[in-house]
């Protein structure tokens, strides 16, 4: 399954968001499957019940990628499958999305707490702030926000709290370090999630 690409998308906004860039692979190799898993709807914020669900899904010996914590999740299965999986490519994948002691070039841990208690309070409005952020630097940002949330799954909120609470304990440096196979991690200057630092 060489020509094969399981992408994973990011937190709240569904697989709309990796559309286009799915569409555009496929459109430079014919023999190339490209494809977009659902993130597990979990209640949970545990790793290995997300990483099961995903392995259980995701078809083996395939490449795998994903946006930003589905690129925290791929890197993580691409560890576990080790040489079953042929490759890894992350978009906006901070290996540790909040910083800490060890790795500062990440969101700030007072930041996080408040999109954390504010998710919380107002899923919703919380959701349309980070699609906003998303959309920043866009040539028409509020309409690309739009575009986002209008394409984002109903989740439930214990659903994007779980989310949101893996987000903040998940470190991949150790799984991008024990991955052998091909790895390709991009990055965005301008990005208002993931400093460019990260890289």
């Amino acid at each position: 399954m060489r020509d094969r690409l399981i992408l994973l998308p990011g937190w709240g906004l569904g697989i709309s968001p990796l559309q286009p860039l799915a569409a555009a692979l496929q459109g430079l190799d014919e023999h190339l499957r490209v494809e977009i898993e659902p993130l597990p709807e979990l209640e949970s914020s545990n790793l290995e019940h997300w990483l099961d669900e995903l392995d259980a899904s995701v078809p083996q010996d395939a490449w795998l990628g994903g946006w930003s914590l589905g690129g925290m999740l791929a890197s993580e299965l691409a560890a576990r499958r080790g040489d079953r999986c042929c490759g890894l490519l992350t978009l906006a994948s901070n290996p540790s999305f909040v910083s800490h002691e060890q790795w500062p070039s990440a969101m700030p841990g007072e930041t996080f707490d408040a999109f954390l208690a504010g998710c919380a309070a107002d899923p919703r409005t919380t959701l349309k702030r980070f699609s906003l952020l998303c959309a920043q630097g866009a040539q028409d940002p509020r309409g690309l926000s739009r575009l986002l949330l209008g394409g984002a799954p109903h989740s439930t909120a214990a659903v994007l709290m779980s989310g949101l609470e893996l987000l903040a304990q998940l470190d991949t440096r150790q799984a991008l370090q024990t991955f052998r196979g091909p790895q390709l991690h991009l990055f965005a200057g301008l990005d208002e999630l993931v400093p460019a630092e990260a890289a």
